[in-house]
C-alpha cells in the first residue's frame, strides 16, 4: 500500500529510543524504522514496548510494523538469528544500511558498491529463508548524483530487494521508476500467462514464447510482476 506513515526512531542502545516510541505510537502510525539492530533481543524488547503502547492507545497488538535496519558487521553476522527470532509477526521485512556498515567494517563505500555484494546477498537470502518480504536497500548518500543512484537501485532490484530507502526528495522518482515494472514487463507478463494458460489446456507445461523457454518459474515471475503492479496501483 502506498503512502504509509513510518517514523525512524533512535537506536535501541541509545537513551532516546524509549522516549521516541512513547511519543510517536498511536492510531496514526503505520510503522517504526529501528536503526542499528544487532540482536533479536533488541527487536523483542521493542516489540514488547510497542505492544503495551498499542494497548494504551486502544489499538490491537501487532498493528504497528517494525522494520529493523541492519547496518553493522554484528548485524549482518547475526542475520539468521535476527530474521528468525525478532518479534515474529510484527517484522515483515528488513532494511540494509550501508553507511554505518561500511564505517563499522572499515570499508570504502565506492560508487560501484562492489564491496556491498556479500551483505546485500545475505539480506535477501535470510529474508527469503525466514519467509519475510524482500528487504529494502540502503540509502544513497550522494544526493546530487542521480545517475549512480539509478545504477545502485537497479543492482539492488536485480539482487532481489523490493525497494530502496531515500534521504532526498528527487531520489524518490528514480527509485520508484526502477522498482516499478515497466509497461513492457507488464505486457510480457500478461502474454506469458495467457500463452501458458492456453498451453496447459492442451496438456503442455512448457512452451516457447518470443524466443524464451517458458515453464512454471517464468510463469510465477510473471504472476509476481502483475501482483506488484496491482499493489502499486492500489
Amino acid at each position: 500500500r502506498p503512502n504509509l506513515g513510518y517514523v525512524r526512531v533512535n537506536a535501541h542502545h541509545t537513551e532516546f529510543c524509549y522516549g521516541d516510541l512513547v511519543e510517536v505510537v498511536g492510531p496514526w502510525l503505520d510503522g517504526i524504522i529501528l536503526p542499528m539492530v544487532e540482536t533479536p533481543d533488541q527487536l523483542q524488547s521493542v516489540d514488547w514496548l510497542l505492544g503495551n503502547l498499542e494497548v494504551d492507545a486502544g489499538m490491537e497488538k501487532g498493528t504497528i510494523d517494525l522494520i529493523p535496519i541492519i547496518e553493522t558487521g554484528k548485524g549482518i553476522a547475526r542475520l539468521d538469528q535476527i530474521a528468525a527470532g525478532g518479534a515474529a509477526g510484527r517484522i515483515r521485512r528488513l532494511a540494509f544500511g550501508a553507511g554505518d556498515y561500511t564505517h563499522d567494517m572499515n570499508m570504502e563505500w565506492t560508487l560501484a558498491e562492489e564491496e556491498l555484494k556479500e551483505a546485500r546477498a545475505a539480506m535477501v537470502l535470510q529474508s527469503r529463508a525466514h519467509d519475510l518480504d524482500p528487504p529494502f536497500d540502503t540509502v544513497w548518500i550522494h544526493i546530487k548524483d542521480l545517475d549512480n543512484l539509478e545504477k545502485s537501485a537497479v543492482t539492488a532490484c536485480q539482487m532481489g530487494f523490493q525497494g530502496k530507502m531515500c534521504i532526498y526528495p528527487p531520489q524518490v522518482e528514480v527509485v520508484n521508476r526502477v522498482f516499478t515494472p515497466s509497461e513492457e514487463e507488464v505486457a510480457f507478463a500478461k502474454k506469458v500467462l495467457a500463452a501458458f494458460e492456453e498451453a496447459e489446456k492442451q496438456g503442455s507445461s512448457s512452451i516457447q514464447l518470443d524466443g524464451y523457454f517458458i515453464d512454471y518459474p517464468i510463469v510465477y515471475k510473471a504472476q509476481r510482476t502483475l501482483e506488484i503492479m496491482a499493489e502499486i496501483e492500489g
